[in-house]
C-alpha cells in the first residue's frame, strides 16, 4: 500500500528573491538550450542552476555541471535564499492554463512516498525508460541530496475526496503564486494542520499510483536509495525511502493529456501511393490534403475520429496527407507481431504506429529516433525544416488506458502520454538527509 508522508520542504525565501515566477523552472527534460540562457538571465537564483546547470568548456572530473548545481544549493541555503519549512508539511498545488479552447485548473497535492520497486507494491509505471537520463538524475541527486523536482502521480478517487478535504483547508489561505514562460498560473499552499494530514494519509493509503510523468526521477529515486543502503546508513525512516510525488486525481476535470506527435527521420522516402501500397490489407487509406499546413484539417478529421487506431501521415516525396485506420486483417497482424504484449497494449495508436507500421512495415531495418512534439505547428514547422521524410499525427492514450496498461504489468512505448502543463520545478525541494 502507499505511504504517503508530510515532510519539511525547502523553499525560496521571497524576502531574498522578490518574485517566485523570477525563480521557477519547468523540468530539466523540455528545458532548450535558448530557455536554458533565457532562466539564466531571469534571476542569479533560478532553480535551472540546480536542475540543468550549464556545461561548461573548462568541465573536468572536480568541476562540472554537478558540483556546481551543489555548491549552488548548499550556497543558496547557507544565504537564506533557501530556508527550510518548521514543520512536516503537504503542498497543495493548483495550474490554471488554457488548452483544447477552454481554462481548466488541475489540482493536485506534493508530498513524500515511500518509494517501492516497480512490480513490488501499488506504485505503477506506464512508460519505458532509458539508462543516460537515469544516471545524469542520480549524480545530480548524490552531490545535491535532494529531489528537486517532482515525480507525476496518478490516484483513482471519483469523488475527488482527497482534494476535497486539501481545498477545504486553504481555502481561506493566501497560495504563492508563479507564473511560468507558457503564461500558466501555479499556486501552492504548505499544509501543516497535523488532522488534514493524517485524514489524507489514511484516505490515500489503500488507493494505486500510477506514474503518469517522472519516470526517470522515480527510478533513480530507487537507485539513490539503493546506494545509500549499500554504504550502511539506511534507516527505516531515512529520508532517502521517499521520493517528492506530485498526485493529482485521474477523475480531476483539469486533467488534460495532449498527444504526441512524431517526425520521424532516417525512414525511407515515400509517396501517398507508395504508403499505401506498403501498408496493402492491414490499412485502409483515404486522401486528407497536400502540404504542411492543411496539418490542422488533417488532425480535426483525426480527433473527431476519436479512433487509436486511426492516425494520420505525411509524405514528403509527394507532399500529401494519408489518413489510415487500421482493418480486421491489421488487427490481426498487430496481434501477431505484438503477442508478446497484453491486448490493452497492442491497441493503443502509439503501439500499432511502432510497432506494425514503422517496425514492421515501412522501416523493418532501419533504427528510427522520432522526434517528439506536441503542437501542430510544430509538426507543421517540422516539416516545412526538409528534414523528415515522414510526419505522423495520433491520438493520444487516456488515463484509462494507462491504468489499464499499468496493471497489465505493461509500459507504453515512449512519449505516449504528454500531460499538460508540466510541473515547475522550484516551488517545493525534498531534503534526502535527515
Amino acid at each position: 500500500m502507499p505511504e504517503i508522508q508530510a515532510f519539511r520542504g525547502i523553499r525560496y525565501d521571497m524576502g531574498h528573491v522578490g518574485s517566485l515566477s523570477d525563480v521557477i523552472a519547468p523540468p530539466y527534460d523540455v528545458i532548450n538550450p535558448e530557455l536554458q540562457e533565457t532562466l539564466y538571465k531571469k534571476h542569479p537564483c533560478n532553480v535551472v542552476r540546480l536542475i540543468l546547470n550549464r556545461i561548461e568548456p573548462t568541465d573536468d572530473e572536480a568541476s562540472n555541471r554537478y558540483t556546481r548545481a551543489a555548491r549552488f544549493f548548499k550556497s543558496w541555503k547557507e544565504e537564506g535564499v533557501l530556508f527550510q519549512e518548521a514543520d512536516p508539511a503537504i503542498y497543495v498545488y493548483h495550474q490554471e492554463f488554457e488548452a483544447l479552447g477552454q481554462t481548466y485548473v488541475r489540482r493536485g497535492f506534493m508530498a513524500g512516498v515511500r518509494l517501492q520497486r516497480f512490480g513490488e507494491g501499488m506504485i505503477f509505471p506506464h512508460e519505458q525508460t532509458l539508462s543516460k537520463p537515469k544516471a545524469d538524475r542520480l549524480m545530480l541527486t548524490a552531490v545535491c541530496k535532494a529531489n528537486l523536482s517532482q515525480v507525476f502521480g496518478l490516484y483513482p478517487d471519483e469523488a475527488c475526496e482527497v482534494q476535497q478535504a486539501l481545498d477545504a483547508a486553504v481555502a481561506d489561505k493566501t497560495p504563492l503564486v508563479a507564473v511560468d514562460h507558457l503564461g500558466v498560473t501555479h499556486r501552492m499552499w504548505p499544509v501543516t494542520d497535523v488532522s488534514v494530514i493524517a485524514a489524507v494519509t489514511g484516505m490515500m493509503g489503500p488507493k494505486p499510483i500510477f506514474i503518469a510523468d517522472g519516470h526517470h526521477r522515480y527510478e533513480t529515486a530507487c537507485n539513490y536509495r539503493d546506494q545509500v543502503y549499500d554504504s550502511g546508513f539506511l534507516s527505516p525512516e531515512h529520508p532517502t525511502n521517499y521520493v517528492l510525488m506530485h498526485f493529482v486525481a485521474m477523475d480531476d476535470p483539469g486533467l488534460a493529456v495532449l498527444p504526441t506527435h512524431r517526425l520521424l527521420p532516417g525512414v525511407p522516402e515515400l509517396s501517398a501511393g507508395e504508403l499505401a501500397e506498403k501498408l496493402g490489407e492491414f490499412f485502409t487509406t483515404r486522401d486528407a490534403g497536400e502540404g504542411p499546413c492543411a496539418a490542422n484539417e488533417v488532425w480535426d478529421d483525426i480527433e473527431t475520429t476519436d479512433r487509436q487506431d486511426t492516425m494520420a501521415v505525411f509524405t514528403r516525396k509527394d507532399g500529401r496527407w494519408t489518413i489510415i485506420q487500421l482493418t480486421a486483417a491489421g488487427r490481426e497482424k498487430m496481434d501477431e507481431v505484438g503477442a508478446d504484449r497484453d491486448p490493452t497494449w497492442r491497441q493503443l495508436g502509439v503501439s500499432i504506429l511502432h510497432r506494425l507500421v514503422i517496425e514492421t512495415v515501412v522501416a523493418p531495418e532501419a533504427e528510427v529516433q522520432p522526434k517528439y512534439v506536441h503542437l501542430v505547428e510544430e509538426v507543421v514547422e517540422g516539416l516545412e525544416s526538409g528534414e523528415y521524410p515522414l510526419a505522423v499525427l495520433v491520438m493520444p492514450a487516456t488515463v484509462d488506458h494507462i491504468r489499464q496498461v499499468s496493471m497489465a504489468g505493461e509500459r507504453m512505448p515512449a512519449k505516449s502520454t504528454y500531460f499538460y502543463p508540466k510541473l515547475l520545478s522550484g516551488l517545493v525541494i525534498n531534503p534526502l538527509e535527515p
